[in-house]
């Protein structure tokens, strides 16, 4: 279980990593923060390109620079986007594509998603609720 200040404190770094985004095409924003076993927290924003395919959401640039760096357990990501120059005024949830690599990585049963519009207004849900049947490593062998 994840004590409430610590999902307050993930949703703060989410918003914060939200201000980096570059964006230019979408003019959405995302930031999130992800939790690691160990108590790092690892911070991401979504980067767009031109060609549209190169594009890489916040939840995977948090989790790749988490894995680049040697961490492959985790317990919790916050996740908050608006367009841009907006408040958060919307729960932003995470990408078909974005939840197949939380798959890879964590416990769908423990895994905890935090969609955010600010620290005292967030919803919470598991991997599992949030992607049912899921394919992950346990299919494989």
């Amino acid at each position: 279980m994840i004590s409430e200040e610590k999902i307050r404190n993930l949703i703060t770094r989410a918003i914060a990593a939200r201000k980096k985004a570059y964006s230019p095409y979408s003019h959405y924003q995302v930031g999130a923060a992800l939790l690691s076993e160990d108590g790092q927290v690892f911070s991401g924003c979504n980067i767009e390109n031109a060609a549209y395919s190169p594009t890489i959401c916040a939840e995977r640039t948090a989790f790749f620079k988490a894995v680049s760096e040697g961490n492959r357990g985790f317990l919790a990501i916050a996740i908050t986007g608006s367009p841009a120059g907006e408040e958060i005024t919307q729960f932003a949830y995470p990408c078909g594509v974005c939840r197949q690599v939380m798959m890879e990585f964590c416990n769908p049963a423990a895994f905890l998603i935090i969609v955010a519009k600010s620290p005292e207004e967030y919803r919470c849900m598991t991997l599992q609720e949030c992607l049912p049947d899921g394919f992950g490593p346990a299919n494989l062998g």
